[in-house]
C-alpha cells in the first residue's frame, strides 16, 4: 500500500473517530459532576447530581436552595454552547468532502479539507473553552454567596463527557494534519512522474540509434 493511501485511511479513521467521540459527548450528562459526601452530609442539605448540556439530572430531592443560583447557571449553557453541535454537523461535511478528496487524489481538495478539520477543531475547542469558562465563573460566584465551610463536603469536578470532546478536538486536529501530508505527499509524487517521463522519452532516441 502506497504511503500516502495509508495516511489518508489513517486521517479517514481519527476523522470518523473524532465524530463518534463528539457525539457521545453532547449526547451524555457527565458535562459536570456535582458528588456529595453522604456521611458527612447530615442535614441533607445537598445533593449528589451530574450535568449534560441540556440537562442536570439531581439525586435526592432535599433543599438545594443554595446551589440554585449554580444550578440556573448550568442551566444556561445550553444558550451558549452552540459551537459543539455546529462541529458535529461540520464534521459530517468534512467527511463527506474527504471522501471525494481521497478518491480524487487531488492534493489541492486534501489541502482544502484538512484547513477545514482544522476549523473544526478550532470551534469543537471555542465550544470547550466557553463551557469550561462559564462554569468556573459560576462556581467562583457560588463560593462567593455560599460560605466555604458549608461546601466542604461537595465535590465538584468536571466529567469524562467533557474528556470526551476534548479527545474529539485533538483527533480533528491530527485528521488535517494527516489530510496536509497525504496532500504534499501526492504533490510529491506528481512532480516525480513527469521528470521519469522526461527522462524515458529523452532516452529512448538513444536507444534507437544504438540499435
Amino acid at each position: 500500500m502506497a504511503l500516502n493511501a495509508l495516511v489518508v485511511i489513517s486521517a479517514g479513521l481519527c476523522g470518523l473517530l473524532s465524530f463518534i467521540l463528539l457525539a457521545l459527548s453532547i449526547g451524555t450528562e457527565y458535562w459536570y459532576i456535582i458528588d456529595v459526601d453522604e456521611g458527612k452530609n447530615s442535614s441533607l442539605e445537598y445533593s449528589s447530581s451530574h450535568s449534560g448540556l441540556w440537562r442536570i439530572y439531581e439525586g435526592k430531592m432535599v433543599n438545594t436552595d443554595n446551589l440554585s443560583f449554580f444550578y440556573v447557571r448550568l442551566y444556561l449553557h445550553r444558550v451558549i454552547v452552540v459551537l459543539l453541535p455546529l462541529s458535529l454537523v461540520l464534521l459530517v461535511f468534512g467527511g463527506i468532502f474527504g471522501l471525494v478528496a481521497s478518491l480524487a487524489q487531488s492534493c489541492t481538495l486534501l489541502t482544502c479539507i484538512a484547513a477545514y478539520f482544522l476549523l473544526c477543531s478550532l470551534v469543537t475547542m471555542s465550544g470547550v473553552s466557553i463551557y469550561v469558562s462559564y462554569s468556573q465563573q459560576a462556581l467562583e460566584e457560588l463560593q462567593h454567596m455560599v460560605d466555604i465551610e458549608s461546601l466542604s463536603h461537595v465535590h465538584m469536578s468536571f466529567g469524562w463527557s467533557l474528556v470526551m470532546a476534548c479527545l474529539s478536538f485533538c483527533l480533528e486536529l491530527l485528521t488535517g494534519i494527516l489530510l496536509m501530508l497525504a496532500a504534499r505527499l501526492i504533490r510529491r509524487q506528481c512532480q516525480h512522474e513527469p521528470a521519469a517521463v522526461l527522462t524515458v522519452s529523452q532516452s529512448s532516441p538513444q536507444l534507437l540509434r544504438l540499435q
